[in-house]
């Protein structure tokens, strides 16, 4: 069931606050713990971060605990965590909670059905998650009713045949309308509309283009958030050690350079008898 505005308030500032935290290299078992102080007491999230606690302690990973909170945590966001703590995954913790916080932002700022879809499915593709699990997920949104969720299920068996924007098209205002004008005596009766004529506009537009472009101008035209892009990895930091390793190797050269020139160099030095202690 969908929970009340304070409670995804309080969420959006659980997984902001938790990744600034650990992007601080603070263990996130006492991060949960002092998170936890800070959360508003008349909601369930401190209960859920005590469940969280609990099972970080024991298992080592938040996910599990979240999958079993299915009546305060959505599956797409247990997904989501579960990708991040998978060692041979491609999302990263960060990535993963601002993901969480700014879905919490959108649900908490009033979400309707067609933003929570696009948001993360646009989540899965810019991640390069998998689509089998992840529409699973997405499917099992408590916003989403019986027709959107049979839906989104057809969008995972189809995803790579046929094109996003054709399946959005097909299922909007916009289409039926055009197509009701065009045959006045079909009777074929409509499927469940799931987009408005805008979104419907957009989506013809976007007809056999990259996704991504779809979402840039449903984000533009109707304020669906955006999300976060992975972040490229810092690597200035290896830049820096490298060259401080260089220089000590020049540093080490330049010592035996000098050496030989004020006569020679005591090789003996680098060797001991085998009988020394």
């Amino acid at each position: 069931m969908a929970l009340s505005r304070e409670e995804y308030v309080e969420q959006a500032y659980f997984f902001g606050t938790l990744a600034e935290r650990i992007r601080q290299a603070m263990p996130s078992q006492e991060v949960l713990e002092s998170i936890k102080d800070e959360i508003l007491a008349t909601t369930k999230l401190p209960m859920a971060i005590d469940y969280l606690s609990a099972e970080l302690r024991h298992v080592g990973a938040m996910a599990p605990a979240m999958s079993r909170l299915k009546h305060y945590f959505t599956p797409f966001q247990a997904y989501v965590v579960s990708e991040a703590e998978d060692e041979r995954g491609r999302l990263d913790m960060i990535t993963g909670l601002e993901i969480l916080r700014r879905e919490a932002d959108y649900r908490a700022a009033g979400a309707s059905p067609q933003g929570i879809f696009l948001y993360q499915f646009e989540s899965l593709c810019r991640n390069r998650l998998r689509y089998d699990p992840g529409l699973l997920a997405v499917s099992q949104d408590p916003i989403f009713d019986p027709a959107w969720s049979e839906w989104i299920l057809a969008v995972r068996r189809q995803i790579g045949l046929i094109d996003l924007a054709d399946m959005i098209f097909s299922r909007s205002e916009h289409f039926w309308k055009g197509r009701e004008a065009a045959s006045p005596d079909d009777d074929q009766p409509r499927p469940a509309i799931l987009f408005g004529d805008k979104e419907g506009r957009i989506a013809g537009a976007n007809r056999r283009k990259d996704p991504l472009l779809l979402f840039a101008a449903l984000q533009r035209q109707l304020g669906y958030p955006a999300v976060p892009r992975p972040v490229a990895p810092d690597e200035s930091r290896q830049v820096v050690s490298q060259l401080v390793r260089r220089m000590e190797k020049f540093e080490q050269r330049l010592k035996l350079v000098e050496e030989e020139q004020r006569g020679g160099i005591q090789i003996d030095r680098f060797f001991k008898h085998p009988e020394q202690p």
